[in-house]
């Protein structure tokens, strides 16, 4: 995205009614208040949480995504997979009304898509160019590196890189990654997220005000 674009894409105002830019195209996906679809953007039999954002040209089919999610361009969140167990792989072999080889398509291969799906914490952010591929999780507060492909689950707070990705580091120590999990502040009310935004630049702070 050039940052023109960019920056027009974030001229907006957000609100508790979901932001969709005029070339994204959403089907049979639930929104949460306070996100934004960016550009070229597409939604497949998804839900997005409250506050996640995708940038431009972003791919998401059947999955679930929590909140506060930072989703970079060109991401692509469970690929479409053909069968290769078939002589023809080629989709003309499910998607069998569009070639005139059948009146029906072969809904198999969708039902396998669904039950693949993937699983998004909160507050994760997935870096240009990632590929999340099908039935993988990625816990909450975790960072998938600019052009990772993801084909193992990611445990919360840590930060994977690389193809296939693999553990860089740890955002935080484990000690403070519980104590955020059990705060879960990605539930608070619009109302007091404004109370204590202050505190979210400052980790101990954070901590010390509402660890207890």
């Amino acid at each position: 995205m050039s940052e023109e674009r960019s920056a027009l894409l974030w001229q907006h105002s957000l609100s508790e009614q979901p932001f969709i830019a005029s070339t994204a195209i959403v089907r049979e996906s639930e929104l949460g208040g306070w996100t934004s679809i960016g550009h070229g953007s597409k939604l497949l039999e998804s839900s997005i949480g409250a506050y996640t954002y995708t940038s431009d040209s972003v791919e998401i089919n059947y999955a679930e995504i929590g909140k506060f999610c930072s989703i970079a361009s060109h991401v692509t969140i469970n690929p479409g997979n053909h069968p290769m167990d078939r002589v023809m792989q080629h989709h003309a072999t499910y998607r069998r009304v569009a070639y005139g080889f059948a009146e029906t398509d072969d809904e198999s291969i969708f039902a396998w898509r669904r039950t693949h799906n993937v699983k998004i914490g909160h507050d994760v952010w997935i870096g240009h160019g990632a590929t999340i591929l099908p039935g993988r999780t990625i816990g909450t507060g975790a960072v998938v590196g600019v052009g990772a492909v993801v084909t193992h689950d990611v445990e919360p707070y840590k930060v994977v890189g690389g193809v296939p990705a693999h553990p860089i580091k740890e955002r935080f120590t484990r000690e403070v990654a519980a104590k955020l999990l059990h705060i879960a502040w990605w539930d608070w009310s619009h109302k007091k997220l404004e109370e204590c935004f202050a505190d979210f630049n400052d980790p101990e702070c954070f901590l010390g005000k509402h660890g207890r």
